[in-house]
């Protein structure tokens, strides 16, 4: 059986964080949320990581992230998202500073993996159950084309206690599929309640109404898809420096012209993140929790 790919998003972590060395350590030991999932997808029985980072923070984020650091448990390469990474015949606008967006970064990764994978954020805690779900999933389609898939988060599963939150609202058809995605720029609990704002108009949404955190599954052919869409992307939206080509446009294309089909993959996981700097506490108090459960080691690589 083949064994998946983690592809972890990490380009914009130098910005994030300035220097690597300072990422924030929310470990007993200083391991990082990306630890985690690294520690998770090995469990779940992926073969290898690649990592999307920039050259402006490489030597750092390999002499942290590499093999040994790992144990030698997982195969590890590194790939580069750079402003300039354009097809022929496209420039970059006078004034953009950013690369292109999520899928952008996606489609960097296209020369090093053949197998079905999966993309997650670096800075987004998905816990053990996610990656268990989507790692067999991804065993089962070696050899497969248009068949992807995404861990659908619980929304009352993904909030911040300190402010809104934006996510991709999922609306998943009788056959358990994506039927589209809407991003939702505003979420919260109010008075008990979930809604997003939008309009001047609260809109409830169900405690498990099933939002996307960017945990997807693809196989390789995703890459060609990416490519022919960036081009007719960049024609369209090439001079806006704002632009970005984000995994949901490319995703919603392709089920809207029924190219492919995304399986929704239910989790009952907490997803934790730091949408605010206010969240870090109860992100270290919550990974404490599981360490206290049994679910990780307190020495994490040791």
């Amino acid at each position: 059986m083949v064994k998946p790919t983690l592809l972890v998003l990490a380009a914009g972590m130098g910005s994030r964080y300035g220097s690597l060395k300072q990422m924030d350590g929310v470990g007993p030991n200083g391991e990082a949320i990306i630890d985690y999932s690294i520690y998770d997808a090995i469990r779940a029985g992926f073969g290898k990581v690649v990592f999307v980072i920039r050259h402006s923070f490489a030597k750092e984020f390999a002499e942290m992230f590499n093999r040994e650091r790992f144990g030698g448990r997982i195969e590890v390469e590194y790939v580069y998202q750079e402003l300039d990474c354009l097809p022929e015949g496209f420039s970059v606008p006078e004034g953009r500073q950013k690369p292109w967006g999520t899928n952008h970064a996606v489609m960097m990764a296209a020369g090093v993996i053949r197998e079905p994978f999966a993309v997650v954020n670096a800075d987004d805690f998905y816990g053990r159950e996610g990656f268990e779900v989507i790692g067999r999933y991804l065993a089962s389609l070696e050899g497969s084309r248009n068949e992807y898939c995404m861990v659908g988060y619980e929304v009352s599963k993904t909030l911040s206690e300190n402010g809104t939150v934006s996510r991709g609202v999922c609306e998943v058809d009788s056959e358990g599929c994506l039927a589209g995605m809407v991003e939702r720029t505003k979420i919260e609990r109010v008075d008990g309640t979930i809604v997003f704002h939008e309009g001047g108009e609260d809109t409830p949404l169900a405690e498990n109404t099933p939002v996307s955190m960017n945990l997807f599954g693809f196989t390789p052919d995703y890459f060609e898809y990416s490519d022919s869409y960036f081009r007719q992307f960049l024609m369209e939206n090439g001079a806006d420096i704002k632009a970005e080509f984000y995994i949901p446009l490319m995703v919603n294309k392709l089920i809207g012209d029924s190219t492919a089909r995304m399986r929704v993959l239910n989790t009952a996981s907490q997803w934790f993140g730091v949408t605010y700097k206010e969240d870090r506490p109860q992100l270290v108090s919550k990974i404490e929790a599981l360490i206290a459960d049994g679910v990780y080691p307190r020495n994490l690589w040791k």
